[in-house]
C-alpha cells in the first residue's frame, strides 16, 4: 500500500519533461528546477523557449534516440519517455527492467495541451481541428498522473510556484501530489469532453454524455448556510452560444450567493430575448414586474409598478446600457444585483453609492442559449431551451371579437413574458407592462385569482396570458369579472368550448396558440 511519495531522484540527478501548449511561467519553472539539480528534457517550441532563457535542457530526441516524426504528432510516444514515468519506484524489478534496457526514471513531468476547444470556436476545418486533438501531451499526463506517488504532474501554470517552493523544502507530500493528478485527469476528462462535443455535432442526445465545467467561484454557502457551494461555468465549443450569468464581470458590491446566482439568471434571460428595450424586476426566480418602453427610465418605474412591494430586495435587469436616469429611479429601493450589458459612467456613480449592490455586466450576450440541464436524483434531464422567439408563433383569434391594435400588442408582450414564469403560470399586462402575476399555483385558477388580486383595478381594460391552456371556464370567468379584456392561451383543452363560450358572452377577445409555455 503507498503511504508516502518517492524521494526526488533517490540518490541521483532528477530528470523532468517540460511540454506544453501554454507557455506562461515555463521558462521560470525550468531554471527553477534546473537550480535544484533537475535535468530538463522537452520539446519543439518549449523547448526553445526555454533555451532562450540560457536555461539548460535537451531535446526529448536526446532522451529517446529517436527523432520527431511525421511533422511533430510522435515525439514522446516512446518507452525511454513512458517507462521512465510509469516505473513504479517501490518494485525492485521495475527499475531493473529499466536498467536493463539503459532507462532512467522521469521524476516530474509538466505537460498542458493543444488549445482544441479555442480552435473549433473560431470555426476551424474538421482537417485543423483534428490536428489540434493532442495525443502525447494526454498520454504524458495520464501516465505521470496514474504514478502520482512517484511522479509530479503539473498541468496548470499557476501551481509552478508552489510546486517549486515544496520541492524546495524536501518533498512534495503525497496527498499534494494527489491533488496535482486529480487536476491533471481533470485537464485531460474536460479535453476529452470537447471532442466528442464536437465530434457528435448535431447529436443533442448521445448515447454517453460528459460535461465539461470550470469554477468560477466558491459560494460563502448555497440556499440555505448549512449548505456548501461553488459556481461553475460550463466548458463549451459553441461560439455563437451565450455567456450569460457565468460570464458577466462584477464591477461593484459584495460577493453573489447561490440564490443570488439563481435569481440574476432568472431576471437576465427575461430580458435578453426582447427585440425592444425591456426592464425586469425579478424575485424568486419570477418576474414581478417587467416592461418595455423606449425611455429607459420609464420602462424601469411601469416594471417597478408591477409589484413595488415584491420589489424591495429583488433583482434588476436591463438589456440595453444602464443609463443615469434609470439608475438615479432605482435608487430610493434596495435591491440586491442589477444586470446590463454595460453601464454608462454616470450610472456607475450612482449605483455604487450603494456599498452591497452587485453590479453585473454581461456584455454581447445575444448568443444562443445551450441546452437546458436538471438534476433530479441519481439522473439528469437534459432538453432544449425554451428559447424560440414567440412573435413568430402563430395567434388565431377563435373569439367573435377581433383585438384592437392595443391589445394586439399588449397579447404579444404577455405571451413573450408568461414563459418566464413558474407554471401555473398567469400574467396581466396592460401598455407593454406586467400589472398582475400568479405563480406556481397547483391549480390555474388560484394562478389567475392571484394575478387579479394583485392588479386590483388595474386588470380593467389589461390583457391575460396562460402559459398552457385552461382546463375549465372558471379561471377565464374570473379573469373577465375582474375586467380583463382580452386572453391568449395555447388552447387544447377538451372543454376549449366552454371557455370560448365564456369570451363571447363577455364580448372579451380569446387568442389560441397552440404552443405551450410550461416552466417549472
Amino acid at each position: 500500500m503507498v503511504t508516502e511519495g518517492t524521494v526526488i531522484g533517490e540518490g541521483r540527478a532528477p530528470r523532468a519533461i517540460l511540454s506544453v501548449e501554454n507557455k506562461e511561467g515555463i521558462a521560470e519553472f525550468a531554471a527553477g528546477l534546473h537550480r535544484l539539480g533537475f535535468e530538463l528534457f522537452s520539446t519543439g517550441n518549449t523547448y526553445r523557449v526555454i533555451a532562450q532563457k540560457k536555461v539548460p535542457v535537451k531535446q526529448i530526441a536526446d532522451l529517446t534516440g529517436f527523432p520527431e516524426i511525421l511533422g511533430g504528432r510522435v515525439k514522446t510516444l516512446h518507452p525511454a519517455v513512458h517507462g521512465g514515468i510509469l516505473a513504479r519506484r517501490d518494485r525492485p524489478e521495475h527499475l531493473a527492467e529499466l536498467a536493463a534496457h539503459g532507462l532512467r526514471p522521469i521524476d516530474l513531468v509538466a505537460c498542458n495541451l493543444y488549445p482544441f476547444v479555442e480552435t473549433v470556436r473560431d470555426g476551424a476545418t474538421l482537417e485543423a481541428a483534428l490536428e489540434k486533438i493532442d495525443i502525447g501531451g494526454v498520454t504524458l499526463l495520464r501516465a505521470a498522473a496514474k504514478n502520482f506517488p512517484h511522479v509530479i504532474v503539473v498541468v496548470d501554470p499557476a501551481d509552478y510556484a508552489s510546486v517549486l517552493q515544496m520541492l524546495k523544502n524536501g518533498e512534495i507530500a503525497l496527498e499534494d501530489r494527489r491533488m496535482l493528478a486529480q487536476k491533471a485527469f481533470a485537464h485531460t476528462a474536460a479535453y476529452d469532453t470537447a471532442i466528442a462535443a464536437y465530434l457528435r455535432g448535431d447529436d443533442l442526445f448521445p448515447a454517453s454524455l460528459t460535461l465539461a465545467f470550470e469554477k468560477v467561484m466558491d459560494l460563502r454557502y448555497g440556499e440555505n448556510p448549512f449548505q456548501r457551494a461553488a459556481f461553475y461555468a460550463e466548458q463549451t465549443i459553441d461560439p455563437r452560444a451565450a455567456r450569460g450569468i457565468a460570464g458577466a464581470r462584477q464591477l461593484h458590491g459584495k460577493e453573489l450567493s447561490f440564490n443570488n446566482i439563481l435569481d440574476a439568471d432568472a431576471a437576465w434571460q427575461a430580458v435578453r430575448t426582447y427585440p425592444e428595450q425591456c426592464v425586469a424586476i425579478v424575485k424568486h426566480t419570477n418576474p414581478c414586474g417587467l416592461a418595455t418602453h423606449p425611455d429607459q427610465a420609464e420602462a424601469y418605474r411601469r416594471a417597478f409598478a408591477g409589484d413595488p412591494v415584491s420589489a424591495y430586495g429583488g433583482i434588476v435587469a436591463v438589456n440595453r446600457p444602464l443609463d443615469e436616469p434609470m439608475a438615479r429611479e432605482m435608487a430610493p429601493t434596495f435591491y440586491e444585483i442589477v444586470i446590463a450589458p454595460a453601464f454608462t459612467d454616470a450610472a456607475l456613480a450612482v449605483l455604487r453609492k450603494k456599498r452591497d449592490l452587485r453590479i453585473l455586466a454581461v456584455g454581447d450576450d445575444a448568443g444562443e442559449a445551450g441546452l437546458d440541464y436538471r438534476r433530479v436524483s441519481g439522473g439528469l434531464l437534459v432538453q432544449t431551451p425554451d428559447a424560440a422567439p414567440t412573435d413568430d408563433e402563430e395567434f388565431t383569434t377563435v373569439s367573435k371579437r377581433k383585438p384592437t391594435a392595443r391589445e394586439e400588442e399588449d397579447l404579444r408582450f404577455a405571451w413573450h413574458a408568461v414563459r418566464y414564469v413558474k407554471s401555473n403560470a398567469i400574467v396581466l399586462v396592460k401598455d407593454k407592462a406586467i400589472v398582475g402575476i400568479g405563480a406556481g399555483q397547483p391549480n390555474r385558477v388560484n394562478s389567475v385569482h392571484l394575478a387579479v388580486r394583485a392588479a386590483g383595478e388595474r386588470a380593467r381594460g389589461a390583457v391575460l396570458a396562460s402559459d398552457a391552456f385552461f382546463p375549465f371556464p372558471d379561471g377565464p370567468q374570473l379573469a373577465i369579472d375582474a375586467g380583463v379584456t382580452a386572453i391568449v392561451q395555447p388552447g387544447g383543452s377538451i372543454r376549449d368550448a366552454e371557455t370560448l363560450a365564456v369570451c363571447d358572452a363577455a364580448d372579451v377577445v380569446l387568442v389560441h396558440t397552440g404552443v405551450r409555455h410550461f416552466r417549472h
